[in-house]
């Protein structure tokens, strides 16, 4: 009856979808390398305000999680993303999702680049962008590339605000590649993002486990 419940109103938008449901009795932490491994998922879409429930599994999931807004009146279209490039090297993981809206829903991309004051971090972020920039030019995808005014650190917060604020549809993150004690007390930053983010989804891409990529 419950999941009935979740189907009839999506099928009632959206006549056209193709629509199923599946029982498991995994623990939420396993279960987004199950859907993956047995079922080939390739992302899990969920409330915006349920981020502390699955905040473990998004910690050692190997696909996407969605964050939606489940009280919004309107769908995302999913056509003007946001991506903030820091100095992390798995800023490659978050580009190639991007590039997959690109590819496959026309979408235009806007990257923010992290502002570093170290050389070192100024060359990794350099190298970042080049190897983004790259991908998108190779698939041929509508992007601009701007110099953020934050730090690695402030880099996301940056992307939410430049969100807001040209009323784009999705924004891209990676999670945090190191939890720490602290960390959980004051909460997450892809927490706090997830939290400000209101009718904006927010895709949060594992940067502590290798992703599983789409086939061409």
């Amino acid at each position: 009856m419950k999941l009935s419940d979740f189907v009839f109103p999506i099928k009632n938008e959206l006549p056209n979808l193709k629509v199923s449901t599946l029982l498991l009795s995994e623990s939420s932490t396993n279960l987004p390398e199950k859907l993956a491994d047995d079922y080939e998922a390739i992302m899990i879409i969920t409330s915006s305000n349920k981020f502390q429930k699955y905040s473990k599994s998004v910690a050692e999931s190997a696909i996407p999680f969605l964050f939606v807004n489940e009280n919004s009146e309107q769908y995302s279209e999913f056509k003007k993303l946001i991506f903030p490039v820091d100095l992390r090297k798995e800023n490659s993981e978050g580009a190639l999702w991007c590039s997959y809206f690109g590819r496959f829903n026309s979408a235009g991309i806007v990257v923010i680049a992290a502002n570093q004051k170290g050389n070192e971090d100024q060359r990794q972020v350099k190298s970042n962008v080049l190897l983004t920039k790259k991908l998108f030019q190779k698939f041929k995808i509508d992007h601009k590339i701007f110099m953020g005014t934050k730090s690695s650190l402030q880099n996301s917060f940056e992307a939410l605000d430049l969100a807001h604020s040209s009323k784009s549809d999705l924004l891209v993150i990676l999670g945090s590649s190191v939890i720490t004690p602290l960390d959980l007390l004051v909460g997450l930053p892809e927490k706090k993002i997830i939290k400000r983010a209101g009718n904006l989804p927010v895709m949060v891409i594992n940067p502590r486990r290798d992703n599983y990529i789409l086939c061409d």
